[in-house]
């Protein structure tokens, strides 16, 4: 029997059996995208968040992780590495970039990923971890099973993206990245994540 109402790709989707090694992903902005868009929490559809107001595009595929949340877990874990004051999680999924050799044309999709690692980004006091993949079966980023393997342009693209991409001319950076990981540290963060989500929904 099939489904006559769209699943929440928050709620409605599960993370994946095998996770944390293998995860479920929806995208919601692909490269090519000059709008920034975003899951409506109440109604699970794609919106229009802001357009990107000047070059700056999402460096891989750009999404979240289902039925994950950035509560108190992953804040105690920014804050075992970070040398700012972290008030606590960023209330939302935890974002993942997959790196796929394949264009893809559009958001609004599902995938399955392999988490190489993460960067731990602060906003605004938030944490706001952003785990880094490739996707399942790629044939070019499949090799790479650690994000310390990546090539460094690839890596200087990340992290020149999300210290930038709030930034206004003439006012301060919000955004700090407090520390990178691998792939080891990037599957505690997805159960972090998780935990976090079960005590979300309770």
């Amino acid at each position: 029997m099939f489904r006559t109402d769209k699943a929440h790709p928050w709620h409605g989707v599960t993370v994946g059996d095998a996770a944390p090694a293998e995860v479920n992903v929806f995208v919601e902005i692909v490269p090519s995208d000059t709008v920034k868009f975003e899951v409506d929490k109440e109604t699970g559809y794609l919106k229009i968040d802001r357009p990107q107001q000047y070059s700056n595009v999402v460096p891989a595929n750009y999404g979240f992780i289902p039925q994950t949340y950035c509560g108190d877990r992953i804040a105690e874990h920014a804050r075992a590495g970070s040398r700012t004051e972290v008030t606590g999680g960023d209330r939302d999924p935890l974002d993942i970039l997959v790196l796929s050799e394949h264009h893809l044309l559009r958001g609004d999709i599902l995938l399955k990923a392999l988490p190489i690692g993460g960067i731990c980004l602060i906003d605004r006091g938030e944490a706001d971890d952003k785990i880094i993949a490739v996707l399942k079966g790629d044939k070019v980023f499949e090799q790479y099973t650690d994000m310390s393997q990546l090539p460094t342009g690839i890596l200087e693209r990340f992290n020149h993206y999300f210290l930038t991409y709030k930034s206004l001319p003439g006012e301060p950076n919000m955004c700090e990245i407090a520390f990178s990981y691998g792939r080891e540290e990037s599957y505690k963060v997805i159960a972090y994540a998780m935990a976090d989500y079960q005590t979300l929904i309770r």
